[in-house]
This record gives structure tokens, sequence and C-alpha cells, in this order.
């Protein structure tokens, strides 16, 4: 399958092929079988991301469920910089590495 460029933005969960569609801080080469991954990985945060987000609104204390969401959280956003990287540009795998966050 043929690459494309995409512009990414982790903080907003967003990609987009035109790169003035959106603001964005990440740009990779991607099929769109990647693309497509990388969207479910944002889906999967975005729920994690609402989650924690209504338990806090909640004031809820620190649980099980609270620290299984958070793990989630985690987990799915460090997945989603790690297949960033693998299909980064040289300045977006500079910019990851210098996050040390893999």
């Amino acid at each position: 399958m043929e690459k494309r460029r995409y512009y990414v933005s982790v903080q907003a969960r967003t990609m987009v092929p035109n790169q003035g569609d959106a603001p964005y801080e990440l740009e990779i080469d991607a099929t769109e079988d990647e693309a497509e991954r990388l969207g479910r990985i944002f889906d999967e945060i975005d729920k994690y991301d609402e989650a924690l987000g209504v338990q806090t609104a909640l004031i809820a204390p620190i649980t099980d469920m609270n620290h299984e969401n958070k793990n989630g959280y985690d987990y799915f956003l460090k997945q989603a910089y790690k297949l960033i990287y693998d299909l980064g540009s040289e300045e977006t795998r500079e910019h990851i590495h210098s996050m040390h966050i893999l």
C-alpha cells in the first residue's frame, strides 16, 4: 500500500492529510491501514480520558477503577507515540526521542 503524509496532534488526537486543516505537532507517513490503527488508538485514549474526567468531576477517591483507567490511558498514549515514532519523519522521531517517553 502507498504511504501518504499525515499531520498529527496527540494532544487533540487528530490526524489530517492536509497540513493546514488542523494544528499539529508531528508528521507521519502512513498507509491507510496504519492511519486507521492510529485512529483506533486515539479512540481508546479518548475512552480512558473520558472515564478519568468523569471520575475527577465526581471527585472520586483513588480507586482500583481510577488506577485501571489511568493505566489504560498511559498504555494507549505510549502505543500512540510508539506508532507515530515508527511512522514519523526525522523531525518527529527527534521530537519524540527528546520527550523520553519510549
